[in-house]
Parts: structure tokens; sequence; C-alpha cells
């Protein structure tokens, strides 16, 4: 199974969803979605968005178990 970890990113970087949100310029509840894993798919737009502004790599984001 396929786990997305951008709480515990953004929780290293004591930021919040809403920063992220606002940051990469997606609707909150879109992001609140993405991170509690209740999504399909990802667009490599919208992760490259996300690792920017985490300062991460997408092997950071995923966790495969």
């Amino acid at each position: 199974m396929l786990k997305i970890m951008i709480d515990d990113l953004l929780k290293e970087k004591s930021k919040t969803r809403y920063w992220l949100a606002k940051e990469i310029g997606m609707q909150y509840h879109n992001l609140c979605k993405l991170a509690d894993n209740k999504t399909e798919s990802i667009k490599f737009d919208l992760l490259h968005l996300i690792c920017t502004a985490l300062e991460c790599t997408p092997n950071d984001i995923f966790d495969y178990k």
C-alpha cells in the first residue's frame, strides 16, 4: 500500500496543511483528501509544487508498505 507522508513532513517543518495549500495554490479541502490518503492519483506538477514547498523529494512524500 502506498501512503502519503505529507503530515509527517509538515510536522518536521512546523508548518500546517493550510500553509501548504496556500503555498502551492491548492484548495485546502483537496489537500486534506490527499494528505488523508483519500485520493487515487496525483499529478506530477502538483507533486513538484509540494516537493518545492517542503524542500523534499518524492521519496520523502511516499511510503510503500
